[in-house]
């Protein structure tokens, strides 16, 4: 698979930003979307429907008039059919519902009306403009994530269509001519300019610009800079700096596929001059990347979804608050597991002589170490306060700009600005289309009424077994998720089989925990793993080694999802009020049975495990982390702690290392 195809067939964006100066019309795209969602979303002046159609054109206008690479990497022949006719087309569909939708626009309305009371009675124009705009989503869909997720579209809108030939595994219904479907998936508020694309607008893309705008400040150069002096001189040191830079990366992102071409071009060429193979030093990186939307304040779009979708609804605090112990947990295995695996193979710490690639690395030094703390201290403080999530951001971004004035290295000028900006956008352009595309999707299934059916057959299977249920959902969830944006994976989820698990018994937010975990792990779950594909691009190893090496990596990741469901207390959910032994109880246990996963999976613990005692010991230490505490577990976990426990003191007696020097 070719380097471009690593996100979906396109190109990714050079670290730190675009290494020549993109073009005038990119940047005034940019600078005039940033600056649209910035005031509408604070001071918004427009319907929901407007808004969202001029957010939809511009991130659809940049996939368009872009440069269209194909599978071969290489230029189209021409320029006015791929890109100037599906601009037009752009401009006129979705110029049309802004012409059809806005009071102040009156005068342009069909039969006096506007175009979300014209439900049922649309006109030939209405139906057209939503036909050509069904393509048109499709289609840019296809250019920026690839071919999985516009087919599935398309299933979803043929199942609309043949509804009444469907065998009664597949859930028949009467079916809808192709005008009702085109009214339900583009004209109105339940497809395309439904949640998906109001969660981007509303979240997700001020929080993109929120991390562009900290890149520019200097904010990676200094990730970059401490985790090395932390890090640098200790055994897989490289490694480490890897881990800990991508998490706090991964938090500004939020995307692991940019998360791992931002870092990555750094933290791969430095693990492997410290002895890790190529395909190892990207598994790494892409399974350290993956987990960088997991991690709090900002994570991923999909938290920002939870705040539309689950029910009872929760605050963003709720949110972060759950999220911080099981990011905690994931990270620090991490940790372990490289620590571990550099002392089996013998890992040397950093090597200072070896000149490392970092084009456009930001290097803000000092001052963009402050800015970094003083973004993430604003954005708590404002949040605490009971700001929304984008005044806070909105907030936070206004004070690391006046504050970074102060300093020449950190200071953003307008040219600074629109670098921001054109990298937000960027970075946005593929989530704008795909939550178009998820909206499609989305609307088929409230017309059908699939998703309120699909619970009453999910549930029989798994025999209202919750640790069955959850072993369905993670499958489904891998598979909805391959080649997908892992924020799409969430909302598919979310809305086709999300119910299963609230009838089955976890707190709603636990459950939804579950299924934007597992969206995450599709990123480095094989034989589509878009992290590890960008990875393997950057390392220069051969794919399917490099997405088995993420995945083995990041396995106690797998995990982590069930031991939360199972044991909702580490999620905080009721804060640290009551049950605090409890709570102290399972953390201790959840974070002690890492250890012989990690041990496990590294192969090494006091000296090199044989594979016998590296199943064991992952077996055993899985079965604590996902069983729940009982009094009917705790005999099978007693028994995985003893063998744990010969395990350990077997490979101790094999150790030539005395265990003060471990």
């Amino acid at each position: 698979m070719p380097p471009s195809a690593a996100s979906g067939g396109r190109r990714l964006p050079p670290p730190g930003g675009p290494r020549l100066p993109p073009p005038a019309w990119k940047q005034g795209l940019a600078a005039l979307a940033c600056g649209f969602v910035l005031v509408e979303v604070n001071y918004p002046l427009l319907t929901p429907q407007t808004d969202l159609a001029l957010f939809a054109l511009f991130g659809l206008l940049s996939i368009f008039l872009d440069s269209d690479p194909d599978q071969n990497g290489s230029a189209t022949r021409t320029w006015v059919l791929p890109h100037i006719l599906p601009a037009a087309a752009a401009i006129a569909c979705f110029g049309y519902i802004v012409f059809q939708s806005e009071p102040a626009l009156q005068s342009f309305w069909i039969s006096n009306q506007a175009l979300g009371n014209r439900a049922g009675a649309e006109s030939f124009s209405d139906l057209l403009v939503g036909a050509v705009g069904l393509i048109l989503v499709l289609e840019a869909t296809r250019r920026t994530v690839g071919w999985p997720l516009p087919l599935i579209a398309l299933v979803f809108l043929l199942y609309g269509y043949f509804g009444r030939l469907m065998p009664d595994l597949l859930f028949p219904h009467r079916g809808y001519g192709w005008e009702r479907l085109v009214s339900q998936t583009f004209l109105h508020s339940q497809g395309v300019f439904g949640i998906a694309l109001r969660v981007m607008l509303t979240y997700v893309f001020l929080f993109v610009l929120f991390g562009a705008v900290l890149e520019r400040t200097g904010a990676i150069g200094f990730i970059i800079s401490f985790t090395q002096r932390l890090f640098g001189r200790t055994a897989g040191g490289p490694a480490k700096i890897a881990v800990v830079g991508s998490g706090l990366m991964g938090s500004l992102s939020g995307s692991a596929v940019a998360n791992t071409a931002t870092t990555g071009i750094f933290t791969i060429p430095l693990m492997r001059s410290a002895g890790f193979s190529r395909s190892v030093a990207g598994g790494i990186e892409a399974a350290a990347s993956s987990g960088g939307a997991l991690m709090p304040p900002i994570m991923g779009a999909g938290a920002y979804m939870m705040l539309e979708i689950v029910d009872p609804p929760v605050t963003y605090l709720q949110i972060i608050r759950a999220a911080l112990i099981p990011a905690l947990l994931y990270y620090s295995s991490l940790l372990l597991i490289v620590h571990l695996y550099a002392r089996r193979i013998g890992a040397k710490p950093e090597d200072e002589s070896v000149d490392l690639p970092t084009p456009g690395l930001q290097t803000g030094g000092p001052a963009g170490g402050i800015l970094f703390g003083l973004a993430f201290v604003v954005l708590v403080i404002l949040l605490l306060l009971g700001y929304t999530p984008f005044r806070a951001v909105t907030g936070s971004l206004l004070a690391v700009w006046l504050i970074g004035l102060l300093k020449p290295e950190t200071r953003l000028g307008p040219g600074e600005l629109i670098k921001a900006a054109v990298r937000t956008l960027e970075s946005g352009k593929p989530l704008v289309a795909a939550s178009c595309c998820v909206g499609i999707i989305i609307g088929v299934v409230t017309l059908t009424g699939v998703g309120a059916r699909l619970p009453g057959t999910l549930l029989p299977l798994a025999q209202d077994n919750l640790l069955l249920a959850l072993l369905l959902l993670m499958v489904s969830s891998i598979i909805l998720g391959m080649g997908l944006p892992s924020s799409v994976c969430y909302l598919l989820l979310a809305t086709l089989v999300g119910p299963v698990l609230g009838e089955l018994g976890p707190p709603p937010l636990a459950a939804h925990f579950f299924i934007f975990y597992f969206g995450m792990m599709s990123m480095v779950t094989p034989p589509v793993a878009l992290a590890a594909y960008t990875a393997s691009a950057i390392a220069g190893s051969r794919i399917t080694p490099t997405a088995f090496a993420a995945f083995r990596f990041s396995l106690v990741g797998f995990a982590l999802p069930f031991a939360f469901v199972l044991n909702p207390e580490l999620l905080l959910l009721d804060g640290l009020g009551t049950g605090t032994g409890k709570l102290l109880f399972v953390i201790v246990q959840t974070a002690l049975a890492t250890l012989p996963v990690a041990a496990g999976i590294a192969g090494y613990g006091f000296a090199p495990l044989a594979l016998g005692e590296r199943i064991l010991l992952v077996v055993a230490g899985l079965s604590i982390l996902i069983l729940p505490y009982a009094r009917v577990t705790s005999i099978i976990q007693g028994i995985a702690c003893g063998l744990i426990l010969v395990v350990a003191i077997a490979n101790l007696r094999t150790s030539r290392t005395p265990l003060s020097q471990v």
